[in-house]
């Protein structure tokens, strides 16, 4: 009995998956379906986050495919219309590519003045290391210095 229990189960489980919601959207032309396409590439899905509302399965994604293809085909709206509107019920998450404005300009800029503060950093190095060779380079020994050098070198072979 608890055999037959788990064949039925297994068997039931099998067939869950093939019973996922598959979308299918009717387009007047393949400009359309080309558009419906790309616009549903560039929004990101909200749940997923790294996955734009095209390849994502979440409920909420299903949803933005719905109301993009509504906006587009029955409403004729452009591009830029949906996308507004997606982004002011959703915000600017669902862009891959924010706006640039005064909220997202350490965004926009932040990597290109960590790079200029790395630079300025390893130039201020190298500036004194240069300088540092070079004080060495003044610390030459007198006159007397060597000669007596030469003795202490001299005196050395001698003694062996």
């Amino acid at each position: 009995m608890n055999k037959l229990f788990l064949a039925l189960m297994l068997s039931l489980a099998a067939i869950f998956p093939a019973a996922a919601a598959i979308d299918t959207y009717e387009f007047e032309s393949k400009a359309d379906q080309e558009r419906f396409r790309s616009l549903t590439e560039e929004l990101r899905c909200p749940k997923c986050q790294n996955q734009n509302i095209a390849d994502s399965d979440a409920e909420i994604s299903l949803d933005m495919r719905e109301l993009t293809y509504r906006m587009m085909i029955d409403e004729g709206k452009t591009n830029d219309e949906i996308v507004g509107y997606l982004v002011e019920r959703y915000g600017d998450f669902v862009r891959y590519k924010p706006p640039v404005d005064k909220r997202t300009l350490l965004l926009w800029y932040g990597p290109f003045a960590l790079l200029a503060f790395a630079l300025l950093i390893l130039v201020v190095i190298v500036a004194r290391r240069r300088k540092a060779v070079k004080a060495l380079g003044k610390n030459e020994l007198s006159a007397a210095e060597q000669q007596r050098i030469q003795q202490l070198i001299e005196q050395t072979r001698e003694n062996k």
